[in-house]
């Protein structure tokens, strides 16, 4: 269960924090600032994310030693292996957090918002309670998208199956297909101005 709950962790507070970023701005005002320089909407989004990037790969390696030495659980696999899908998993994290935070006013809605909108299919729809390929409708589009569940099969590979990258080497496409869409998504969806 250790190797499950890193990608929940990792994908919570990461997003939220990301989100609280640029809703924050717009609550002070100072986002005003954004909207007056030559500064383009993915250089800003960038800025916003690459702190949150570090500081959640920090978690990561927090997680992952206290994984090891406190709860006994042995990496079996590569830990390079394991680092690569999380910086890629972190990375959609946040961009997931931005894309919550282009549409949300305030630091409220946009914590409640992003506790729903990561939590809840990261822990029903991503294969942590039941395999997605046991999953019909809605609940099997969603879990078959949702990056949880590639860095799901790359955490659980890497410590108790010992798996490389040839075996996970599926689990990591959709983390890369999934960093430019959200990135993408949140540049269309901020707004270079308010109306």
């Amino acid at each position: 269960m250790v190797p499950a709950v890193i990608p929940i962790l990792l994908l919570l507070i990461p997003a939220m924090l990301a989100a609280l970023s640029v809703v924050r701005e717009k609550e002070l005002g100072s986002i005003i600032n954004f909207y007056v320089t030559p500064t383009t909407r993915l250089e800003f989004l960038t800025g916003k994310q690459l702190p949150y990037i570090a500081l959640s790969m920090l978690s990561f390696f927090m997680l992952t030693l206290l994984a090891v030495t406190a709860f006994g659980v042995p990496m079996k696999g590569s830990f390079f292996i394991l680092t690569a899908g999380a910086l890629l998993y972190v990375s959609a994290a946040t961009a997931l957090g931005l894309l919550i935070s282009s549409f949300m006013r305030s630091q409220i809605a946009a914590i409640f918002g992003t506790a729903v909108l990561t939590i809840l299919p990261a822990a029903n729809f991503s294969g942590l309670i039941d395999p997605v390929s046991s999953l019909q409708g809605a609940g099997r589009f969603i879990g078959e998208i949702y990056p949880t569940t590639y860095f799901l099969i790359i955490s659980q590979g890497t410590f108790s199956k010992a798996l490389g990258f040839a075996d996970l080497r599926s689990a990591f496409v959709p983390l890369l297909i999934a960093v430019p869409v959200l990135l993408g998504l949140c540049v269309v969806m901020l707004r270079k101005q308010e109306t």
